[in-house]
């Protein structure tokens, strides 16, 4: 499309760039030519007042008119341009871009601060279109219009900066809050990526974990601080703040006690005085503030899936510029994110508190064996984040003075693994109640677990002491061998017959007869005491076979020999893999003149 004059040609009158301005109108209003009845000042005034920067430069590049719109656009002086040549290496670049559009009539774009234009004294980011006007069949000039204002594309590049900022910073924090599963930790990873970059002072408070509160509702109960940071120099001023460990309550129409009632962040900025004492939560808090010159405030409450945890309140002193609303808007994001991880971790404390209370209630102690036999055991929780396993043993009383020990280990941790082993265990305690034999034990319960679908499958060791027989009978479904410990003798490792473990369905159990000596200690375990990550279970077990344990004197005492030996670092220390169970039975000598116990079923 060209732009086309209806008059014939440039005049040398004064009335010449209203010509051109004429001519330009008319292609702006999409016609070939001028409007019926359009008068020379209407399009003029069209043009001046136009929102678009439209300008007009002659057959020999000497600029003829620039509108209001285009030398605001471009920052060129309407007083130094018009009548002039235009300066093309500065203005349009050095690839001639004005004299290619006089030549072959083709409009051309161009990005201000391009490589093609690096002199050009305009604003970057302005996109120019130059497009040939042509009057009487001939091209008489270009019409420049100005398709992007400079400001808008300012206002772009500031959001981007501001959005590349907030990812920055929200990646940050994503590798530095939240790498445990520990409120406290992770509260004081929050105060710690705080301060220095955000603030001079951060505190973090968190309500109870069985007091939640819906977001927006005032909390009713006291906030525990959990963490405290401060930048250097402050050490010695901010003594009077609650310090972690401490409850904390925030007075009513502070800073603090609104954005807890609102659920939303609040700032207060300026505080001098009256201000300070009035957005302080306490006035522990306002000492503290007072000594470090605090004038800005910023608390946001850390809420996720809708529950208000607790709050983050940071400060700045007079050396720092206070808080501005996109810092709070960006900081305000920082704080959700860790609201979720607190959560997580809360979540996690909890369900791991409840398998542990369940597995320490189950465990507290195994059943009640006859007084011909002595027992000791342990129970240990991982040192891992799994915390607790389905680590299990029990002792099941017979007639005739006989007894069943039980060791068992439901594969898998937490509150489902624990759950699962209080299903075998009051199970086992049924069927054993039939006065079967270990392996018809073992049969029964693979059938009754192998019927749950949910059941989680579990290796087991049966091992029925008979001290009126002077026998051990011993059934194993997958599970390790039990040690054998006796005095002047190496400790030794039981052959046992090992079928499949319980809940696959499989069945095929046997067991085997032990002779039972009196002052010989049976020794049993789960996969936690001897395992160790890349290492071959029988190099494992050849490290327990290779133990001289005390086989004489208090049962405890040889079991702290074992824990010791088998974990040095303790097995409740971060280095134990697995939870550690153990139980060892004894029988003891029988009263001269005492009667046997009986026949026993076979």
């Amino acid at each position: 499309m060209r732009f086309r004059h209806g008059n014939g040609g440039e005049r040398a009158t004064p009335a010449g760039p209203v010509s051109r301005a004429r001519a330009a109108a008319a292609a702006l209003v999409g016609g070939g030519g001028s409007p019926a009845g359009d008068s020379p000042d209407l399009l003029r005034d069209v043009l001046a007042t136009a929102p678009v920067g439209m300008a007009l430069v002659n057959e020999r590049l000497r600029w003829q008119y620039l509108n209001a719109a285009f030398t605001t656009a471009t920052g060129l002086s309407r007083a130094d341009l018009l009548g002039r040549p235009v300066d093309e290496t500065a203005f349009a670049g050095a690839g001639g871009t004005l004299r290619r559009v006089l030549g072959d009539g083709r409009d051309l774009e161009q990005l201000t601060g391009d490589p093609e234009a690096p002199g050009a004294p305009v604003p970057r980011g302005l996109r120019l279109r130059y497009r040939a006007l042509v009057t009487g069949g001939r091209t008489t000039g270009i019409v420049i219009a100005v398709l992007y204002d400079p400001e808008p594309a300012e206002d772009l590049r500031r959001e981007l900066t501001r959005a590349r900022a907030r990812l920055a910073l929200l990646d940050a924090a994503a590798e530095r809050i939240g790498t445990s599963l520990d409120v406290d930790t992770t509260c004081a990873e929050l105060a710690a990526f705080a301060v220095p970059g955000l603030a001079d002072l951060a505190t973090v408070d968190v309500l109870p974990s069985d007091a939640p509160v819906r977001a927006g509702r005032p909390p009713r109960t006291r906030l525990h601080r959990t963490a405290v940071q401060y930048a250097e120099g402050l050490r010695d001023t901010v003594t009077a703040l609650a310090g972690p460990g401490q409850s904390v309550r925030h007075r009513e129409g502070s800073a603090a006690a609104r954005s807890l009632a609102s659920g939303t962040s609040v700032l207060a900025d300026g505080l001098r005085g009256d201000d300070l004492a009035e957005s302080a939560p306490d006035p522990a808090s306002l000492a503290a503030y007072r000594a470090t010159g605090v004038t800005s405030l910023l608390a946001v409450p850390l809420i996720s899936r809708g529950q208000l945890i607790g709050l983050l309140t940071l400060a700045r002193t007079a050396a720092s510029p206070g808080f501005s609303p996109d810092e709070a808007v960006l900081i305000g994001d920082l704080a959700g994110r860790a609201a979720t991880s607190l959560d997580n971790a809360r979540r996690f404390t909890r369900s791991q508190g409840i398998a542990l209370e369940l597995q320490r209630a189950l465990l507290s102690e195994p059943g009640s064996p006859h007084q011909n036999l002595d027992l000791a055991s342990r129970y240990l929780p991982s040192g891992t984040s799994s915390v607790v396993g389905g680590d299990w043993y029990e002792t099941v009383r017979l007639p005739f003075g006989r007894t069943l020990l039980v060791m068992g280990d439901v594969m898998g941790h937490g509150v489902e693994a624990a759950v699962d082993m209080s299903t075998y265990r009051s199970t086992l305690r049924d069927v054993a109640g039939m006065d079967l034999p270990p392996h018809r034990i073992l049969r029964q319960l693979d059938t009754v677990i192998a019927a749950n679908e949910s059941a989680r499958p579990a290796t087991c060791l049966l091992a029925l002491a008979d001290p009126g027989r002077g026998r051990w009978t011993l059934s194993s479904a997958g599970h390790l061998p039990p040690a054998l410990i006796a005095p002047g003798r190496p400790t030794e490792l039981l052959q046992i017959p090992t079928g499949p473990p319980l809940g696959t369905g499989l069945g095929g159990y046997e067991q085997t007869a032990r002779e039972l000596r009196v002052g010989e200690t049976l020794l049993m375990y789960t996969d936690g005491l001897v395992e160790r990550r890349d290492e071959d279970i029988d190099v494992s077990l050849e490290r327990l076979a290779a133990l001289r344990l005390p086989a004489e004197g208090e049962l405890d005492d040889l079991l702290d020999a074992v824990l010791h030996a088998l974990a040095p670092a303790g097995p409740s220390a971060p280095s134990a893999e697995d939870d550690i169970a153990v139980l060892a039975a004894r029988p003891r000598p029988r009263p001269e003149g005492a009667p046997p116990n009986g026949p026993a079923p076979r």
